[in-house]
């Protein structure tokens, strides 16, 4: 099973989930003038599954998901519309607050 890297940071008061597919992390992408870097620092904390990435979502103001996985979760729980994933080489990305 393929697994989620995930990381939760706390900012001014806000809790950030950082969210990647696993094997995207260490590595950056580009496009254009856009580029995503999915550094380990910021997104790997513990490696989950999707069921867990998804409870995780409840607990957290704002969201930070990278790859097809991350995003798909963040969309089927309702924190993502899929009108705002934006595509980096390749890669999905979406940010998410929620209120």
């Amino acid at each position: 099973m393929k697994m989620i890297a995930i990381r939760i940071h706390t900012s001014r008061g806000e809790r950030i989930l950082a969210a990647a597919d696993e094997e995207l992390l260490g590595r950056t992408f580009r496009e254009g003038d856009a580029r995503i870097t999915v550094s380990e620092t910021f997104y790997r904390g513990e490696v989950v599954p999707e069921e867990v990435l998804a409870e995780r979502m409840k607990s957290v103001t704002i969201m930070n998901l990278v790859g097809e996985r991350a995003v798909s979760v963040g969309i089927s729980e309702g924190h993502v519309a899929a009108c705002s994933v934006v595509t980096i080489g390749g890669v999905m990305h979406a940010q998410a607050v929620r209120m």
